[in-house]
């Protein structure tokens, strides 16, 4: 591991040293390539310089109390010589995920979508609940929300809705939400005060460039149509809505958001380059069975991943046994603890498969 980290160092200081040089300064892409592989390592080599510190003040406080004779000096040394061992651990297992084999997916931005599944108008309820969470999350992370398609049901519900969220790491923090979402309250129309179960279906698509998956436009169809509104009222005067259907995989997407049609295509053409990529990484994920084995979730939108009971005030995410009783905060968009959790089991089995 040790051999490895010094080579990456050795390499950081390189590209540093590069960034100075006027050449590189003046080639923009050169420039733009080096500044991002060096903000990848920036986390792993300042936690490897403290490492180095820490190992540093352990030598030197050896030496110094084998000098020493002023017991006040000797205590001092053995405090500091206490505390640096103490460090130790703590950066070598951060090292240890530091050097995980990086998700190429994690700096992305995301297209989400959500759909109500069983459970009728509950669901569909539900569905809108959710949407909000997303982008009260986004709000608090300073990430930027942009729609591209929503039915609604007229009562406040969605029947689905297709966003994206932009903004540095919304991938690496949004990725393992993909699955079904489990809700267990009272309907607002149930008179009788009993319990319903719905369920909706969360995917989250990395966006994917253009050169990352190839589309033969003959394989596409583009049908324009009038954008509407809540309630089916215009909200544009000319066909500026664009519904796209992809004919080898039956894909159709809508698009209404934007006010001209070239601007709705594109975006259409986005969600299908990213729902392309999905099915392809899905294709690996079960080629790859011991891969799919060490995540904490498969993303598959048919695993139920978590449970929201809102008379228990409670949230449960199944995948890692855990049990939150802040249902309040969480659909507020609060679901970092959610999160860390997830990422923190992620790498704890991503470690324990690398040492077996």
């Amino acid at each position: 591991m040790f051999d490895r980290l010094e080579d990456i160092l050795r390499r950081y200081e390189d590209i540093t040293m590069e960034l100075n040089n006027s050449d590189v300064i003046s080639d923009q892409n050169r420039f733009r390539a080096l500044m991002k592989e060096q903000k990848s390592l920036d986390a792993l080599v300042e936690c490897y310089r403290e490492y180095k510190k820490c190992k540093e003040t352990i030598e030197e406080s050896l030496a110094l109390l084998e000098e020493e004779s002023d017991p006040e000096m000797k205590e001092m040394l053995k405090e500091e010589l206490a505390d640096a061992k103490n460090m130790i651990p703590s950066y070598e297992e951060k090292l240890k995920i530091l050097l995980l084999p990086k998700d190429p997916n994690d700096d992305k931005n995301v297209i989400v979508e959500i759909r109500a599944g069983v459970g009728g108008d509950e669901a569909a309820l539900f569905a809108a609940d959710m949407y909000r969470v997303y982008t009260r999350y986004a709000e608090r992370q300073n990430w930027r929300v942009e729609t591209m398609s929503v039915e609604d049901i007229g009562i406040g519900g969605i029947k689905a809705v297709s966003f994206m969220i932009k903004g540095a790491g919304a991938y690496s923090r949004l990725k393992f939400e993909s699955g079904v979402h489990r809700v267990q309250r009272i309907p607002a129309t149930e008179s009788g005060g009993r319990i319903h179960t719905s369920a909706i279906t969360v995917a989250i698509m990395p966006e994917v460039e253009d050169v990352e998956v190839e589309i033969d436009m003959n394989d596409c169809k583009f049908d324009v149509f009038r954008a509407s509104g809540n309630g089916g009222q215009c909200v544009n005067t000319t066909d500026s809505a664009v519904r796209l259907t992809h004919f080898p995989t039956g894909i159709v997407i809508s698009c209404q958001d934007e006010k001209s049609q070239q601007q709705n295509k594109a975006k259409a053409l986005k969600v299908l380059r990213a729902k392309l990529y999905e099915m392809e990484q899905a294709r690996k994920h079960e080629d790859a069975a011991e891969l799919r084995r060490s995540q904490v979730g498969s993303g598959d939108r048919s695993e139920k991943i978590r449970t929201y009971n809102f008379h228990q005030g409670r949230v449960t995410d199944h995948r890692i046994n855990l049990t939150l009783y802040k249902i309040d905060q969480i659909m507020d968009g609060d679901i970092d603890e959610l999160i860390d959790s997830l990422i923190a089991a992620d790498q704890a089995e991503k470690l324990s498969t690398m040492e077996n």
